[in-house]
């Protein structure tokens, strides 16, 4: 029997995630985690079967396959620690090839995809962006994010590949794409480095720990895996961004706390920059399920800044950049604090993923500060897998009172 660093067995985390019944009741929440008696249901049926049913392909074939998902810009830094703006291009794409295998437990992107999206589709949603822009006027940095791998074959064809790769390097664009670890292979690599030299290949690992890996996120490949497609953009000269999760299922606040910061430590040794991204909750995954049934809480704001805290003396002597960006940060799907603060807390956040200036954080303060540290304290004393973290919006005293 496998144990997972936040001491839950594999089997406990099987049966949560195949329980056939959702309780309603607080009671029925804190005890529905042995069960009730009733046959299980594979996770399958309750998450990747509704998919395949009449009414999700007619909602997906509704998109528009000639249109980027969206298209905006951000402030960024470029790899010499130049500011400069990016453009974000998401693209509506065939989808994420491990998705249609088993796929994350918290990425919700298939929601945006098209079954039957064409190369001519790819073709047009990139001209759309560049119209959109202007051919990216007033940017130095562009990120093209297909809701997989960008170099992967089945999900996007070679010749949009080579398409994006060359335009942005003959505008003198720095590029960031994504990949899953397993997808890097030699000669693809190699291929993506001789026609855009120097770009940036974006990993999300989420956990440098395999039994988190297996067990909490359902990643399909190993930290091993992860190494060895580091490797192999080092000796391709491409630069190595690496995304972490911050608190994945089955895990609870201080636990999530604890094992990201030392993963910080562990991954920047080998990256070029780490991306925190704080969980938020997208729809028709098994993290929303948890999220409904009232077994999960999206982290607080004020365990990032505490994480930033932890990590800042060693990774500020390295190489390494930390971003964090809080995708619906302040949001009840997002990571958040009490409501009244949050807006100041993300603003902080996002300021030192730019300037990379601890100061950013001086100044800020809050009431729910008291309550985010209590429940870190619960949480070390008393190890349990979902964790102890309450409704955090609202009077506390209200919430006791109410039935």
């Amino acid at each position: 029997m496998y144990t997972t660093t936040s001491g839950v067995t594999s089997n406990l985390i099987h049966h949560v995630i195949s329980s056939a019944k959702v309780p309603t009741s607080a009671m029925a929440n804190s005890s529905g985690i042995l069960g009730d008696g009733s046959k299980a249901i594979k996770i399958h049926h309750l998450i990747k079967a509704p998919e395949n049913s009449p009414e999700s392909i007619s909602f997906r074939e509704s998109w528009d396959a000639t249109k980027p998902v969206t298209v905006y810009k951000t402030p960024e830094n470029l790899p010499d620690g130049t500011p400069c703006t990016a453009a974000t291009v998401i693209l509506r794409t065939k989808g994420c090839a491990w998705w249609w295998k088993s796929g994350c437990t918290f990425c919700g992107y298939f929601n945006d995809v098209r079954d039957d999206v064409s190369i001519r589709d790819m073709f047009s949603q990139w001209e759309s962006a560049k119209e959109s822009t202007n051919n990216f006027e007033g940017c130095s940095m562009v990120k093209v994010y297909t809701s997989g791998t960008f170099f992967e074959d089945r999900e996007n064809p070679p010749e949009w590949q080579e398409c994006v790769l060359r335009e942005t390097a003959e505008m003198g664009l720095h590029l960031v794409v994504e990949a899953q670890a397993q997808m890097c292979t030699p000669e693809k690599i190699k291929w993506v480095a001789e026609r855009h030299p120097g770009c940036t290949v974006a990993i999300g690992l989420e956990a440098y720990d395999d039994k988190v890996l297996r067990f909490h996120v359902n990643k399909g490949f190993t930290t091993k895996q992860w190494h060895r497609a580091v490797e192999m953009l080092r000796e391709n000269e491409l630069r190595v961004k690496t995304y972490l999760i911050f608190k994945p299922p089955f895990m609870s606040e201080g636990d999530a706390l604890n094992h990201t910061t030392k993963w910080i430590s562990q991954v920047s040794k080998y990256s070029d920059e780490v991306s925190v991204n704080p969980m938020n909750i997208q729809k028709n995954t098994v993290v929303d399920r948890l999220f409904r049934n009232g077994e999960y809480r999206p982290p607080w704001l004020w365990s990032l800044v505490e994480m930033v805290k932890r990590s800042y003396e060693e990774i500020s002597s390295s190489q390494c950049r930390i971003i964090i960006h809080p995708t619906a940060g302040g949001k009840i799907r997002g990571a958040h604090n009490c409501g009244s603060c949050d807006d100041d807390v993300v603003a902080a956040i996002e300021r030192f993923s730019v300037s990379a200036d601890i100061g950013e954080f001086e100044g800020l303060g809050c009431q729910c500060e008291e309550h985010w540290k209590a429940e870190l304290g619960i949480d070390q004393t008393l190890p349990l897998p979902l964790g102890t973290g309450a409704f955090r919006r609202g009077n506390p005293i209200d919430l006791v009172r109410a039935p």
